[in-house]
Protein backbone atom coordinates (compact mmCIF):
# COMPACT_ATOMS: atom_id res chain seq x y z
CA UNK A 1 0.00 0.00 0.00
CA UNK A 2 1.46 3.67 -0.24
CA UNK A 3 0.44 6.50 1.73
CA UNK A 4 1.98 9.73 2.13
CA UNK A 5 3.16 12.98 0.60
CA UNK A 6 6.33 13.38 -1.74
CA UNK A 7 9.26 15.65 -0.32
CA UNK A 8 10.76 18.27 -1.52
CA UNK A 9 10.83 18.33 -6.20
CA UNK A 10 8.92 15.32 -5.89
CA UNK A 11 6.03 17.19 -4.29
CA UNK A 12 6.48 19.73 -6.61
CA UNK A 13 6.05 17.22 -9.60
CA UNK A 14 3.36 15.95 -8.07
CA UNK A 15 1.37 19.89 -7.49
CA UNK A 16 2.06 20.12 -11.45
CA UNK A 17 0.72 16.73 -12.27
CA UNK A 18 -2.32 17.12 -9.76
CA UNK A 19 -3.12 20.82 -12.01
CA UNK A 20 -2.96 18.80 -14.68
CA UNK A 21 -5.21 15.83 -13.91
CA UNK A 22 -7.90 18.86 -12.53
CA UNK A 23 -7.53 20.14 -16.03
CA UNK A 24 -8.37 16.96 -17.83
CA UNK A 25 -11.29 16.18 -14.80
CA UNK A 26 -13.08 19.74 -15.59
CA UNK A 27 -12.40 19.35 -19.42
CA UNK A 28 -14.77 16.42 -18.91
CA UNK A 29 -17.11 17.65 -16.71
CA UNK A 30 -16.60 15.81 -13.61
CA UNK A 31 -19.08 17.62 -11.56
CA UNK A 32 -21.97 16.25 -13.33
CA UNK A 33 -21.58 12.71 -12.73
CA UNK A 34 -19.24 9.82 -14.16
CA UNK A 35 -20.38 7.57 -17.00
CA UNK A 36 -18.44 4.64 -18.20
CA UNK A 37 -17.06 5.58 -21.94
CA UNK A 38 -16.35 9.26 -19.83
CA UNK A 39 -14.14 7.28 -17.41
CA UNK A 40 -12.49 5.62 -20.39
CA UNK A 41 -11.99 9.12 -22.17
CA UNK A 42 -10.62 10.52 -19.09
CA UNK A 43 -7.65 7.46 -18.60
CA UNK A 44 -6.87 8.69 -22.32
CA UNK A 45 -6.45 11.79 -21.62
CA UNK A 46 -4.29 11.25 -18.42
CA UNK A 47 -1.70 9.15 -20.18
CA UNK A 48 -0.54 5.91 -20.38
CA UNK A 49 -0.17 5.18 -15.88
CA UNK A 50 -4.35 5.43 -16.13
CA UNK A 51 -4.23 3.56 -19.25
CA UNK A 52 -2.54 0.45 -17.83
CA UNK A 53 -4.64 0.95 -14.61
CA UNK A 54 -7.89 0.93 -16.64
CA UNK A 55 -6.77 -1.79 -17.97
CA UNK A 56 -6.50 -3.80 -14.85
CA UNK A 57 -9.79 -2.28 -13.65
CA UNK A 58 -11.25 -3.93 -16.64
CA UNK A 59 -10.22 -7.79 -15.33
CA UNK A 60 -12.24 -6.66 -11.72
CA UNK A 61 -15.95 -7.41 -12.69
CA UNK A 62 -16.32 -8.02 -8.94
CA UNK A 63 -15.04 -4.90 -8.25
CA UNK A 64 -16.73 -2.68 -11.42
CA UNK A 65 -20.57 -2.75 -12.31
CA UNK A 66 -20.61 -4.70 -16.14
CA UNK A 67 -20.46 -1.51 -18.30
CA UNK A 68 -17.68 -0.13 -16.54
CA UNK A 69 -15.51 -3.04 -17.15
CA UNK A 70 -16.63 -3.76 -20.87
CA UNK A 71 -16.07 0.01 -21.45
CA UNK A 72 -12.28 0.13 -20.20
CA UNK A 73 -11.53 -3.31 -22.20
CA UNK A 74 -11.72 -0.61 -25.05
CA UNK A 75 -8.59 1.10 -23.80
CA UNK A 76 -5.73 1.23 -26.42
CA UNK A 77 -2.42 -0.80 -25.08
CA UNK A 78 -0.32 1.61 -26.86
CA UNK A 79 1.86 4.40 -26.32
CA UNK A 80 4.33 6.51 -27.55
CA UNK A 81 7.54 5.46 -27.90
CA UNK A 82 10.64 6.18 -26.11
CA UNK A 83 13.77 7.79 -28.54
CA UNK A 84 16.15 5.04 -28.90
CA UNK A 85 19.10 6.77 -27.11
CA UNK A 86 16.82 6.35 -23.59
CA UNK A 87 16.69 2.44 -24.37
CA UNK A 88 20.21 2.74 -24.86
CA UNK A 89 20.59 4.64 -21.94
CA UNK A 90 18.50 2.22 -19.43
CA UNK A 91 20.56 -0.79 -20.99
CA UNK A 92 24.13 0.47 -20.37
CA UNK A 93 23.02 1.58 -17.18
CA UNK A 94 21.69 -1.78 -16.40
CA UNK A 95 24.41 -4.06 -17.38
CA UNK A 96 26.86 -1.45 -16.28
CA UNK A 97 29.15 -1.31 -19.67
CA UNK A 98 28.53 -0.61 -23.77
CA UNK A 99 25.55 -1.95 -24.94
CA UNK A 100 27.42 -2.79 -28.29
CA UNK A 101 29.20 -4.96 -25.79
CA UNK A 102 26.43 -7.56 -25.01
CA UNK A 103 24.22 -6.99 -28.29
CA UNK A 104 25.48 -7.08 -31.68
CA UNK A 105 22.70 -4.63 -32.71
CA UNK A 106 19.43 -3.27 -31.63
CA UNK A 107 16.94 -2.28 -33.96
CA UNK A 108 15.94 1.40 -33.48
CA UNK A 109 12.19 0.75 -34.64
CA UNK A 110 10.67 -0.74 -31.39
CA UNK A 111 8.03 -4.14 -32.05
CA UNK A 112 5.75 -2.39 -29.37
CA UNK A 113 5.40 0.76 -27.19
CA UNK A 114 3.18 -0.08 -23.26
CA UNK A 115 2.70 2.02 -20.52
CA UNK A 116 5.35 0.19 -18.62
CA UNK A 117 8.06 -1.01 -21.45
CA UNK A 118 8.67 -0.82 -24.51
CA UNK A 119 10.45 -3.83 -26.96
CA UNK A 120 12.98 -4.12 -29.43
CA UNK A 121 14.23 -6.84 -31.63
CA UNK A 122 17.99 -7.45 -30.76
CA UNK A 123 20.71 -9.52 -31.79
CA UNK A 124 23.18 -11.28 -29.52
CA UNK A 125 26.73 -11.44 -30.21
CA UNK A 126 26.21 -15.04 -30.53
CA UNK A 127 24.02 -14.33 -33.49
CA UNK A 128 20.96 -15.30 -31.91
CA UNK A 129 17.89 -13.23 -32.69
CA UNK A 130 16.17 -12.03 -29.37
CA UNK A 131 13.47 -9.36 -28.18
CA UNK A 132 14.18 -7.08 -25.43
CA UNK A 133 12.41 -5.38 -23.14
CA UNK A 134 13.27 -1.96 -21.28
CA UNK A 135 11.42 -0.64 -18.60
CA UNK A 136 10.58 3.15 -19.09
CA UNK A 137 12.58 4.81 -16.89
CA UNK A 138 11.14 6.41 -13.31
CA UNK A 139 8.11 4.69 -14.24
CA UNK A 140 7.31 3.41 -10.88
CA UNK A 141 7.60 6.72 -8.98
CA UNK A 142 5.45 8.01 -11.97
CA UNK A 143 2.45 5.49 -11.33
CA UNK A 144 3.25 5.30 -7.32
CA UNK A 145 2.79 9.81 -7.64
CA UNK A 146 -0.65 9.18 -10.02
CA UNK A 147 -1.86 6.77 -8.10
CA UNK A 148 -1.37 8.65 -4.73
CA UNK A 149 -3.07 11.41 -5.96
CA UNK A 150 -5.85 9.43 -7.31
CA UNK A 151 -6.36 7.89 -4.19
CA UNK A 152 -7.03 11.37 -2.83
CA UNK A 153 -9.60 12.62 -5.55
CA UNK A 154 -11.19 9.24 -4.79
CA UNK A 155 -12.79 10.54 -1.56
CA UNK A 156 -14.63 12.84 -3.94
CA UNK A 157 -15.05 10.56 -6.80
CA UNK A 158 -18.08 7.99 -6.77
CA UNK A 159 -18.97 4.90 -9.41
CA UNK A 160 -22.16 4.42 -9.22
CA UNK A 161 -24.49 2.03 -10.98
CA UNK A 162 -27.76 0.73 -9.42
CA UNK A 163 -27.34 2.15 -6.28
CA UNK A 164 -24.22 0.42 -6.15
CA UNK A 165 -21.03 2.65 -5.05
CA UNK A 166 -17.53 1.07 -5.71
CA UNK A 167 -14.91 1.27 -2.78
CA UNK A 168 -12.25 3.15 -5.38
CA UNK A 169 -10.05 3.39 -2.91
CA UNK A 170 -9.63 -0.32 -2.00
CA UNK A 171 -9.35 -1.07 -5.69
CA UNK A 172 -6.09 1.17 -6.82
CA UNK A 173 -4.47 -0.54 -3.35
CA UNK A 174 -5.31 -3.72 -5.62
CA UNK A 175 -4.17 -2.37 -8.79
CA UNK A 176 -0.53 -0.88 -7.48
CA UNK A 177 -0.15 -4.35 -6.08
CA UNK A 178 -0.64 -5.98 -9.63
CA UNK A 179 1.57 -3.00 -11.26
CA UNK A 180 4.21 -3.38 -8.72
CA UNK A 181 4.77 -6.92 -10.00
CA UNK A 182 4.59 -6.06 -13.44
CA UNK A 183 7.36 -3.69 -13.26
CA UNK A 184 10.17 -6.15 -11.64
CA UNK A 185 10.63 -8.61 -14.78
CA UNK A 186 12.38 -10.59 -13.01
CA UNK A 187 9.20 -11.79 -12.01
CA UNK A 188 7.77 -12.07 -15.96
CA UNK A 189 10.74 -14.63 -16.33
CA UNK A 190 9.76 -16.72 -13.15
CA UNK A 191 6.23 -16.71 -14.90
CA UNK A 192 7.58 -17.44 -18.41
CA UNK A 193 10.29 -20.89 -17.27
CA UNK A 194 6.86 -21.58 -14.75
CA UNK A 195 4.67 -21.66 -18.07
CA UNK A 196 7.12 -23.45 -19.94
CA UNK A 197 7.80 -26.64 -17.21
CA UNK A 198 3.92 -26.79 -17.00
CA UNK A 199 3.42 -27.25 -20.64
CA UNK A 200 6.49 -29.03 -21.59
CA UNK A 201 4.44 -32.08 -22.50
CA UNK A 202 2.26 -30.23 -25.06
CA UNK A 203 4.13 -29.89 -28.51
CA UNK A 204 1.84 -27.71 -29.27
CA UNK A 205 1.90 -25.23 -27.02
CA UNK A 206 5.29 -23.14 -26.05
CA UNK A 207 6.28 -19.40 -24.92
CA UNK A 208 9.50 -17.28 -25.40
CA UNK A 209 12.60 -18.97 -23.44
CA UNK A 210 14.41 -16.54 -21.26
CA UNK A 211 17.86 -15.17 -21.19
CA UNK A 212 18.38 -15.35 -17.40
CA UNK A 213 21.76 -13.78 -17.28
CA UNK A 214 20.84 -11.41 -19.52
CA UNK A 215 17.58 -10.82 -17.57
CA UNK A 216 17.04 -8.21 -14.69
CA UNK A 217 14.62 -6.03 -12.83
CA UNK A 218 14.32 -3.44 -15.62
CA UNK A 219 15.22 -5.61 -18.63
CA UNK A 220 14.11 -8.56 -19.94
CA UNK A 221 15.53 -10.59 -22.74
CA UNK A 222 13.70 -13.47 -24.34
CA UNK A 223 13.70 -15.77 -27.68
CA UNK A 224 12.07 -13.83 -30.69
CA UNK A 225 9.27 -15.45 -32.05
CA UNK A 226 8.99 -15.35 -35.45
CA UNK A 227 5.00 -16.17 -35.92
CA UNK A 228 1.78 -14.97 -36.69
CA UNK A 229 -0.87 -13.34 -34.95
CA UNK A 230 -3.82 -15.29 -33.82
CA UNK A 231 -6.05 -13.11 -34.86
CA UNK A 232 -4.53 -12.64 -38.66
CA UNK A 233 -6.88 -15.72 -40.01
CA UNK A 234 -6.08 -14.80 -43.62
CA UNK A 235 -2.49 -14.74 -43.10
CA UNK A 236 -2.86 -18.29 -41.33
CA UNK A 237 -5.01 -20.07 -43.87
CA UNK A 238 -2.39 -18.65 -46.16
CA UNK A 239 0.04 -20.48 -44.40
CA UNK A 240 -1.81 -23.65 -44.52
CA UNK A 241 -2.66 -23.92 -40.68
CA UNK A 242 -5.99 -25.52 -39.58
CA UNK A 243 -7.38 -22.23 -37.99
CA UNK A 244 -10.15 -24.30 -36.46
CA UNK A 245 -7.90 -26.67 -35.10
CA UNK A 246 -5.64 -23.85 -33.57
CA UNK A 247 -8.90 -22.45 -31.61
CA UNK A 248 -9.85 -25.83 -30.16
CA UNK A 249 -5.90 -26.35 -28.63
CA UNK A 250 -6.16 -22.93 -27.50
CA UNK A 251 -9.61 -23.57 -25.51
CA UNK A 252 -7.80 -26.94 -24.53
CA UNK A 253 -4.76 -24.87 -23.18
CA UNK A 254 -6.62 -22.71 -21.26
CA UNK A 255 -9.09 -24.80 -19.46
CA UNK A 256 -5.73 -26.84 -18.56
CA UNK A 257 -4.15 -23.97 -17.32
CA UNK A 258 -7.04 -23.24 -14.70
CA UNK A 259 -8.06 -26.77 -14.30
CA UNK A 260 -5.02 -28.62 -13.70
CA UNK A 261 -2.07 -25.95 -13.23
CA UNK A 262 -3.96 -23.25 -11.35
CA UNK A 263 -2.08 -20.43 -13.48
CA UNK A 264 -3.03 -18.84 -16.30
CA UNK A 265 -2.25 -15.94 -18.49
CA UNK A 266 -4.32 -12.73 -17.18
CA UNK A 267 -4.62 -11.36 -20.41
CA UNK A 268 -4.72 -13.57 -23.20
CA UNK A 269 -5.93 -11.11 -26.18
CA UNK A 270 -4.79 -12.09 -30.00
CA UNK A 271 -1.39 -9.91 -29.65
CA UNK A 272 -0.15 -11.80 -26.80
CA UNK A 273 -0.20 -14.86 -29.05
CA UNK A 274 1.42 -15.90 -32.03
CA UNK A 275 0.89 -19.55 -33.94
CA UNK A 276 4.67 -20.58 -35.09
CA UNK A 277 3.79 -23.53 -37.47
CA UNK A 278 0.89 -25.51 -35.82
CA UNK A 279 2.20 -24.37 -32.25
CA UNK A 280 1.03 -22.21 -30.30
CA UNK A 281 3.07 -19.78 -28.10
CA UNK A 282 1.90 -18.03 -25.77
CA UNK A 283 3.79 -13.99 -25.28
CA UNK A 284 3.94 -11.52 -22.23
CA UNK A 285 3.27 -13.95 -19.11
CA UNK A 286 4.10 -10.75 -16.61
CA UNK A 287 0.22 -10.49 -16.11
CA UNK A 288 -0.93 -14.38 -15.05
CA UNK A 289 -3.63 -15.45 -12.33
CA UNK A 290 -3.11 -18.00 -9.94
CA UNK A 291 -6.62 -20.10 -8.88
CA UNK A 292 -6.14 -22.42 -5.26
CA UNK A 293 -7.49 -25.67 -4.98
CA UNK A 294 -10.41 -24.39 -3.17
CA UNK A 295 -11.34 -21.90 -6.02
CA UNK A 296 -11.09 -24.75 -8.65
CA UNK A 297 -13.21 -27.03 -6.92
CA UNK A 298 -16.08 -24.44 -6.72
CA UNK A 299 -15.86 -24.08 -10.64
CA UNK A 300 -15.97 -27.44 -11.12
CA UNK A 301 -19.25 -27.56 -8.60
CA UNK A 302 -20.74 -24.67 -10.42
CA UNK A 303 -20.26 -26.42 -13.71
CA UNK A 304 -21.70 -29.68 -12.61
CA UNK A 305 -24.61 -27.94 -11.18
CA UNK A 306 -24.93 -25.77 -14.60
CA UNK A 307 -25.43 -29.44 -16.25
CA UNK A 308 -27.46 -30.39 -13.38
CA UNK A 309 -29.53 -27.88 -13.53
CA UNK A 310 -29.26 -27.73 -9.65
CA UNK A 311 -30.15 -24.52 -7.94
CA UNK A 312 -28.49 -25.33 -4.59
CA UNK A 313 -25.50 -27.55 -5.66
CA UNK A 314 -24.93 -23.64 -7.85
CA UNK A 315 -25.60 -21.87 -4.55
CA UNK A 316 -22.78 -23.48 -2.76
CA UNK A 317 -20.66 -23.57 -5.52
CA UNK A 318 -20.82 -19.37 -5.23
CA UNK A 319 -20.30 -19.56 -1.75
CA UNK A 320 -17.32 -21.73 -2.44
CA UNK A 321 -16.16 -19.00 -4.77
CA UNK A 322 -16.84 -15.84 -2.42
CA UNK A 323 -15.39 -14.62 1.00
CA UNK A 324 -18.36 -14.28 3.23
CA UNK A 325 -17.63 -10.95 4.96
CA UNK A 326 -21.08 -10.16 6.72
CA UNK A 327 -24.55 -11.92 6.90
CA UNK A 328 -25.85 -13.43 3.60
CA UNK A 329 -29.81 -13.26 2.64
CA UNK A 330 -29.77 -17.15 1.63
CA UNK A 331 -33.20 -16.59 0.60
CA UNK A 332 -32.32 -14.08 -1.85
CA UNK A 333 -29.50 -15.38 -2.61
CA UNK A 334 -31.48 -18.71 -3.99
CA UNK A 335 -33.76 -16.87 -5.67
CA UNK A 336 -31.16 -14.72 -7.20
CA UNK A 337 -29.23 -18.03 -8.62
CA UNK A 338 -32.40 -19.30 -9.54
CA UNK A 339 -33.15 -16.91 -11.85
CA UNK A 340 -29.75 -16.93 -13.41
CA UNK A 341 -30.33 -20.67 -13.92
CA UNK A 342 -33.62 -20.30 -15.50
CA UNK A 343 -32.11 -18.34 -18.46
CA UNK A 344 -29.80 -21.78 -19.38
CA UNK A 345 -32.34 -24.32 -18.81
CA UNK A 346 -33.67 -24.57 -22.22
CA UNK A 347 -30.44 -24.39 -23.61
CA UNK A 348 -27.59 -26.84 -25.33
CA UNK A 349 -24.85 -26.68 -23.13
CA UNK A 350 -22.70 -26.18 -26.25
CA UNK A 351 -24.49 -22.79 -26.46
CA UNK A 352 -23.74 -21.21 -23.50
CA UNK A 353 -20.97 -18.80 -23.47
CA UNK A 354 -18.71 -19.36 -20.01
CA UNK A 355 -17.55 -15.95 -19.97
CA UNK A 356 -20.91 -14.80 -19.39
CA UNK A 357 -21.81 -17.25 -16.79
CA UNK A 358 -18.93 -16.35 -14.38
CA UNK A 359 -19.79 -12.33 -14.78
CA UNK A 360 -23.42 -13.03 -13.71
CA UNK A 361 -21.65 -14.97 -11.10
CA UNK A 362 -19.69 -12.14 -10.13
CA UNK A 363 -22.12 -9.97 -10.10
CA UNK A 364 -23.89 -11.82 -7.68
CA UNK A 365 -21.26 -11.72 -5.40
CA UNK A 366 -21.02 -7.91 -5.52
CA UNK A 367 -24.83 -7.68 -5.38
CA UNK A 368 -24.59 -9.72 -1.93
CA UNK A 369 -21.40 -8.12 -1.18
CA UNK A 370 -19.62 -11.10 -1.16
CA UNK A 371 -15.84 -10.99 -1.69
CA UNK A 372 -13.88 -12.37 -4.73
CA UNK A 373 -10.73 -13.32 -5.29
CA UNK A 374 -8.53 -11.41 -6.93
CA UNK A 375 -7.10 -14.33 -9.22
CA UNK A 376 -11.16 -15.34 -9.26
CA UNK A 377 -12.06 -12.12 -11.33
CA UNK A 378 -9.05 -12.31 -13.67
CA UNK A 379 -10.12 -15.80 -14.28
CA UNK A 380 -13.60 -14.24 -15.46
CA UNK A 381 -11.74 -11.85 -17.62
CA UNK A 382 -9.51 -14.60 -19.25
CA UNK A 383 -12.13 -16.81 -19.64
CA UNK A 384 -14.05 -13.91 -21.74
CA UNK A 385 -11.36 -13.38 -23.94
CA UNK A 386 -10.67 -16.33 -24.63
CA UNK A 387 -13.76 -17.11 -26.06
CA UNK A 388 -13.97 -13.91 -28.11
CA UNK A 389 -10.95 -14.76 -29.83
CA UNK A 390 -12.12 -18.55 -30.04
CA UNK A 391 -14.90 -17.35 -32.20
CA UNK A 392 -13.35 -15.58 -34.37
CA UNK A 393 -10.85 -18.48 -35.55
CA UNK A 394 -13.30 -21.56 -34.85
CA UNK A 395 -16.67 -20.33 -34.34
CA UNK A 396 -18.27 -23.62 -33.89
CA UNK A 397 -16.71 -24.96 -30.60
CA UNK A 398 -17.85 -24.13 -27.45
CA UNK A 399 -15.01 -23.26 -24.80
CA UNK A 400 -17.78 -24.32 -22.52
CA UNK A 401 -18.08 -27.65 -23.70
CA UNK A 402 -14.29 -27.94 -23.66
CA UNK A 403 -14.20 -26.73 -20.36
CA UNK A 404 -16.94 -29.32 -19.03
CA UNK A 405 -14.86 -32.33 -20.74
CA UNK A 406 -11.69 -30.90 -19.16
CA UNK A 407 -13.71 -31.75 -15.93
CA UNK A 408 -14.57 -35.17 -16.89
CA UNK A 409 -18.37 -34.49 -16.84
CA UNK A 410 -19.58 -35.99 -19.96
CA UNK A 411 -22.09 -33.50 -20.86
CA UNK A 412 -21.64 -34.55 -24.93
CA UNK A 413 -24.48 -35.85 -27.14
CA UNK A 414 -24.76 -38.66 -29.28
CA UNK A 415 -22.37 -40.64 -26.74
CA UNK A 416 -21.46 -44.18 -27.49
CA UNK A 417 -21.95 -47.00 -25.36
CA UNK A 418 -18.88 -46.71 -23.31
CA UNK A 419 -19.03 -43.08 -22.87
CA UNK A 420 -22.75 -43.81 -21.48
CA UNK A 421 -21.07 -46.35 -19.11
CA UNK A 422 -18.82 -43.72 -17.54
CA UNK A 423 -21.56 -41.33 -17.55
CA UNK A 424 -23.39 -43.54 -15.32
CA UNK A 425 -20.47 -44.25 -13.46
CA UNK A 426 -19.98 -40.42 -12.75
CA UNK A 427 -24.27 -39.71 -11.72
CA UNK A 428 -23.40 -42.85 -9.55
CA UNK A 429 -20.40 -40.81 -7.78
CA UNK A 430 -22.81 -37.29 -8.06
CA UNK A 431 -26.10 -39.30 -6.27
CA UNK A 432 -23.62 -40.35 -3.04
CA UNK A 433 -22.16 -37.04 -2.95
CA UNK A 434 -25.65 -35.64 -2.99
CA UNK A 435 -26.33 -38.18 -0.19
CA UNK A 436 -22.87 -37.15 1.87
CA UNK A 437 -24.19 -33.28 1.07
CA UNK A 438 -27.53 -33.57 3.50
CA UNK A 439 -26.39 -32.73 6.58
CA UNK A 440 -25.30 -29.69 4.88
CA UNK A 441 -28.66 -28.63 3.40
CA UNK A 442 -30.22 -28.92 6.55
CA UNK A 443 -28.25 -26.86 8.57
CA UNK A 444 -28.24 -24.26 5.70
CA UNK A 445 -31.45 -24.93 6.03
CA UNK A 446 -31.47 -24.29 9.80
CA UNK A 447 -29.16 -21.06 9.72
CA UNK A 448 -32.09 -19.77 7.17
CA UNK A 449 -34.61 -20.81 9.70
CA UNK A 450 -33.20 -19.17 13.11
CA UNK A 451 -32.22 -16.01 10.73
CA UNK A 452 -35.80 -15.66 9.67
CA UNK A 453 -34.86 -15.79 6.30
CA UNK A 454 -37.10 -19.06 5.00
CA UNK A 455 -39.83 -18.99 4.75
CA UNK A 456 -42.70 -21.99 4.26
CA UNK A 457 -45.57 -21.55 2.39
CA UNK A 458 -48.43 -24.24 2.48
CA UNK A 459 -51.94 -24.55 0.80
CA UNK A 460 -54.57 -26.17 3.16
CA UNK A 461 -57.56 -27.34 1.56
CA UNK A 462 -60.65 -28.82 2.83
CA UNK A 463 -59.19 -30.42 5.85
CA UNK A 464 -56.33 -30.46 8.37
CA UNK A 465 -55.09 -33.39 6.97
CA UNK A 466 -51.65 -32.23 5.76
CA UNK A 467 -51.06 -30.86 9.15
CA UNK A 468 -51.48 -33.90 10.80
CA UNK A 469 -49.23 -35.66 8.57
CA UNK A 470 -46.48 -33.01 8.33
CA UNK A 471 -46.62 -33.54 12.37
CA UNK A 472 -46.21 -37.60 11.83
CA UNK A 473 -42.76 -36.90 9.33
CA UNK A 474 -41.45 -34.41 12.06
CA UNK A 475 -41.90 -36.88 15.21
CA UNK A 476 -40.36 -39.80 12.65
CA UNK A 477 -37.54 -37.20 11.95
CA UNK A 478 -36.95 -36.68 15.52
CA UNK A 479 -36.86 -40.24 16.27
CA UNK A 480 -33.89 -40.55 13.60
CA UNK A 481 -32.32 -38.18 14.90
CA UNK A 482 -32.09 -39.51 18.40
CA UNK A 483 -31.25 -43.06 17.23
CA UNK A 484 -28.51 -41.44 15.30
CA UNK A 485 -27.27 -39.28 18.22
CA UNK A 486 -27.48 -42.37 20.65
CA UNK A 487 -25.55 -44.07 18.14
CA UNK A 488 -22.91 -41.81 17.77
CA UNK A 489 -22.39 -40.61 21.38
CA UNK A 490 -22.52 -44.44 22.29
CA UNK A 491 -19.64 -45.58 19.82
CA UNK A 492 -17.64 -42.46 20.75
CA UNK A 493 -17.89 -43.59 24.42
CA UNK A 494 -16.63 -47.38 23.48
CA UNK A 495 -13.45 -45.65 22.58
CA UNK A 496 -13.08 -44.27 26.12
CA UNK A 497 -11.67 -46.10 28.99
CA UNK A 498 -14.98 -44.85 31.17
CA UNK A 499 -15.86 -46.75 34.29
CA UNK A 500 -17.63 -48.97 35.09
CA UNK A 501 -17.58 -51.33 31.95
CA UNK A 502 -18.92 -54.66 30.83
CA UNK A 503 -17.45 -56.53 28.54
CA UNK A 504 -14.88 -54.34 28.07
CA UNK A 505 -17.73 -52.01 26.81
CA UNK A 506 -18.73 -48.94 29.26
CA UNK A 507 -21.88 -49.49 30.62
CA UNK A 508 -23.50 -45.91 29.40
CA UNK A 509 -22.46 -46.82 26.21
CA UNK A 510 -24.53 -50.27 26.31
CA UNK A 511 -27.42 -48.35 27.54
CA UNK A 512 -27.04 -46.07 24.54
CA UNK A 513 -26.98 -48.70 21.92
CA UNK A 514 -30.14 -49.68 24.33
CA UNK A 515 -31.88 -46.99 23.39
CA UNK A 516 -30.83 -46.42 20.00
CA UNK A 517 -32.32 -49.72 19.49
CA UNK A 518 -35.67 -49.35 20.85
CA UNK A 519 -35.81 -46.29 18.67
CA UNK A 520 -34.92 -48.04 15.12
CA UNK A 521 -37.71 -50.85 16.31
CA UNK A 522 -40.11 -47.69 16.83
CA UNK A 523 -39.18 -45.99 13.46
CA UNK A 524 -39.52 -49.09 11.48
CA UNK A 525 -42.99 -50.28 12.76
CA UNK A 526 -44.29 -46.72 12.52
CA UNK A 527 -42.74 -46.86 8.93
CA UNK A 528 -44.43 -50.40 8.32
CA UNK A 529 -47.86 -49.41 10.12
CA UNK A 530 -48.02 -45.84 8.06
CA UNK A 531 -48.75 -43.95 11.76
Amino acid sequence: MFTGFLPGAENKNAALRLREMVTVLRRHDIVHGLTPSKLRAIFEDLGPTFVKFGQIMSMRPDFLPTEYCDELMKLQTGANPLPFSVILSVVEQEYNKDWNKVFREIDSTPLGSASIAQAHRARLASGEEVVIKVQRPGIHDIMRMDLMLMKRAATIIRLVSRDEVVDFRTLMDEMWNIAKQEMDFLIEASHIEEFAHLNRENPFIACPRVMRDLSTQHILVMEYIDGIPLDQTEALHAAGIDVTQIGRRLGENYAKQIIEDGFFHGDPHPGNIRVRGGTIVWLDLGMMGRLSNRDRTALRRAILALATHDTFEMKSAVLSLGIVKGRINHAQLYQDIDVMMEQYGSLDFTDVHMGVLTNQILGILRVHHIGCPSGLAMFARGVMTVEIVMRRCAPEVSFLEIFARSLSLGIVSGMSWKEGLNKAKQEGVMLLRKSVQIPEQLADLLKMTMSGQAKLNIDLTGSEEPVQRLDKMINKLILALLCAASLIASSTLCTTNMQPQVAGIPVIGLLGYLIAFMLSMRLIWDVHKGV
